[in-house]
């Protein structure tokens, strides 16, 4: 039976056409010399896996028919041997070669080393049935153990399928199919109805609805028209559009997102990395022991040389560390890959462990529990009319990327629709970060900012505003009026917020650079437990950095401190948390680069599906790990005894394996 190496990291090999997995192993295949681990499989079983069960019939049959010939006729040892090496080679020959193969390459500890033994062992003792028997319920439960195993890839498998194989290329007024590597920015791409958006790029004529299921886990296509960014994986549905590409293959979030699955297997978890390097002394260990109980306990006269060499034989077959070494990363393999499907990408088991003590989530406001999406709402003009005071903002806060900038640029853009911000009106812009802009227009000073800005160049604000996003514009130090913007709540937030605290979440904090009052009616609107506002991005480490001082100093259960925000502006914040989550990071390098978990749309509640995840999938690692020890001890117990066949000590092997496996397999499901 060949453990699948899930102790490894797992490599894939993409191919013009396809992907294949490809499992290193120390060497070819896998221990036991099956190549199934590379197979891509059509329908229920893999040609390898029909061959196990055609063996295993076969051999069964057989065992069945020289057990009543062994019984109906007296028959010489020699003959005896001779009879059942025949089903016993039929299902136990790439057992005995893999083991062989193993030893050749200096690999002696490992489970077909150790079911070899026991089999020839047992041929040693006159048990010939038995020595059948144990090899064909190792094979048939290998047989077990690769169904599950490949059922648990469907998860990762169908991530990997949004590769693209090809790309549209339009040349000289010709459409030529390349792969998407020959591709390059500035290249125009066609995509037709079904097919796969191969590169990120802008949409440059045409519009339809996506499939971005693949990416975000959502049914509902999306809408793109001109202008619009189309990313790569997702599926074209309606119409017939061209492309301009913005990023190479290797930059495209395709290509980011299945570099960033396939390297999650290099961060473990604490318990993987433990049964790692448990199997790894365990093994040996395991041998010597049953070496010391086969031999010295007849050399002190404590019973016959059959007696201990058959218990010995138990002892070995019961105690290898196939369910821990298989089950424990497995667990985490399918937790990762169902969470993919529901367009939440994990890094690593590690961040799972992490993310299940969840104790404290602190959420950034804008763009994360907000739309993002500002505008426009007042202007309270001073001494001049609102146009003017528009204007004054706009041109002063053109060269930001601010979403409140922007909102204003757009608003008085909208309102002048036939006129351009002239770069000769606008002089020497300087953006204060956190606080505002400074700009020479037509010859004068104008600052636009918030209240702490104003007060740091000495303008008077008197008038109090309804709640919103302010920006205070002034010229040549005279306080010229006030711009309120507003943002909208995400209709999930609250329900986000409120599902976090359902599953036991201690405390939610809310960090923004926004006016208290507009930060205060947002957090009591979504019932957050503490708020702080007019924060610099400094701040906002300062902040999460003592919030983990404290949960270090506490020492408590399930009190790692997550920060989510939209991956752009926080990465330090990010990088800083026990796991930051990057929301609503479709296409963002920057939250893919700095996050430890990137949701890939910019819905809230899928922070409380990522926790729910992961606390199932830590739950059947612990369950896999104490029913698996516990068997095993106290099969190995009785095994010493004396009170254990042969079929039982396979039972609490290959059984346990695959009652741990098929456990395994429940880890994405969360109600």
């Amino acid at each position: 039976m060949s453990c699948h190496c899930y102790e490894h990291e797992h490599n894939h090999e993409h191919h013009e056409h396809g992907h294949e997995h490809s499992h290193s192993h120390g060497h070819e295949g896998c221990c036991c010399g099956h190549s199934h681990c590379e197979e891509e499989h059509e329908g229920r079983f893999s040609e390898e896996q029909k061959s196990i069960i055609i063996r295993c019939a076969v051999s069964a049959v057989l065992l069945v028919a020289c057990s009543i010939i062994n019984n109906k006729i007296e028959l010489a040892r020699i003959f005896q041997i001779a009879l059942f090496a025949v089903p016993y080679l039929i299902i136990g020959f790439d057992v005995l070669c893999g083991a062989a193969e193993n030893i050749l390459h200096g690999e002696f500890f490992d489970e077909n080393f150790l079911m070899s033994i026991a089999t020839i062992g047992a041929f040693a003792l006159g048990e010939y049935p038995e020595a059948v028997f144990v090899m064909l319920f190792s094979q048939i439960g290998e047989l077990f153990e690769d169904y599950a195993v490949d059922k648990s890839r469907d998860s990762i498998a169908e991530l990997m399928n949004i590769r693209p194989d090809t790309a549209n290329l339009e040349k000289d007024g010709n459409i030529v199919t390349v792969p998407p590597e020959e591709v390059h920015p500035g290249d125009v791409i066609v995509v037709r109805v079904g097919e796969k958006v191969p590169l990120d790029g802008v949409l440059i004529e045409g519009e339809t609805d996506l499939d971005t299921k693949a990416l975000t886990g959502e049914s509902i296509p999306k809408h793109v028209a001109l202008n619009e960014a189309v990313l790569s994986g997702c599926i074209n549905l309606s119409g017939l559009i061209k492309v301009r590409v913005e990023k190479e293959f290797g930059e495209s979030t395709v290509t980011k997102i299945l570099n960033l699955v396939e390297n999650a297997a290099s961060k473990k978890a604490k318990a993987e990395s433990f049964i790692t390097r448990f199997a790894r002394w365990y093994t040996p260990v395991v041998v010597i022991l049953a070496f010391v109980i086969a031999i010295f306990p007849p050399l002190l006269h404590f019973g016959a040389w059959n007696t201990w060499v058959h218990r010995a034989l138990v002892f070995l077959i019961v105690s290898c560390p196939c369910a821990l070494v298989i089950s424990v990363p497995m667990g985490f393999f399918v937790g990762i890959g169902s969470a993919s499907k529901k367009g939440i990408l994990i890094k690593g088991s590690c961040y799972i462990e992490a993310l299940s003590n969840l104790g404290t989530a602190v959420f950034d406001k804008t763009g994360t529990l907000t739309k993002g999406v500002f505008a426009v709402t007042d202007i309270d003009a001073v001494d001049s009319d609102k146009d003017a005071l528009l204007r004054l903002a706009a041109f002063a806060e053109s060269s930001s990327i601010h979403p409140v900038a922007v909102s204003v640029t757009a608003a008085w853009k909208e309102k002048n629709a036939e006129y351009e911000i002239s770069e000769g009106s606008v002089q020497n812009i300087k953006e204060h970060a956190g606080f505002g802009v400074e700009a020479l227009i037509d010859g004068k000073t104008v600052c636009c900012g918030n209240d702490t800005y104003m007060e740091k160049i000495g303008i008077n604000i008197e008038k109090n505003f309804e709640s919103g996003t302010l920006v205070h514009v002034s010229e040549d130090g005279l306080y010229k009026g006030t711009i309120t913007i507003s943002d909208e709540v995400k209709p999930q937030s609250k329900q986000a917020v409120q599902a976090l605290k359902k599953i036991g979440v201690k405390k939610t904090v809310m960090l923004t650079g926004d006016a208290e009052s507009v930060a205060k009616t947002v957090a009591d609107a979504l019932a957050i437990d503490e708020y702080k506002a007019e924060l610099l991005p400094g701040d906002k480490l300062d902040v999460v950095d003592k919030l983990i001082n404290e949960k270090d100093a506490a020492k408590g259960k399930n009190n790692i401190v997550s920060f989510i925000g939209d991956g752009i502006n926080d990465a330090p914040v990010l990088r800083r948390a026990d796991v930051g989550i990057s929301m609503g990071a479709l296409g963002s390098d920057a939250a893919i680069e700095a996050s430890d978990v990137v949701l890939m749309d910019d819905n809230p509640m899928k922070v409380a599906e990522a926790v729910k995840i992961s606390r199932k999938t830590m739950a059947v690692v612990k369950q896999n790990i104490w029913f698996s020890l516990g068997v095993k001890v106290l099969v190995l117990s009785l095994g010493v005894a004396g009170l254990t066949p042969l079929w039982a000590a396979v039972f609490a092997d290959v059984g346990v394996l695959v009652l741990a496996v098929c456990n395994s397999m429940r880890a994405g499901r969360v109600q």
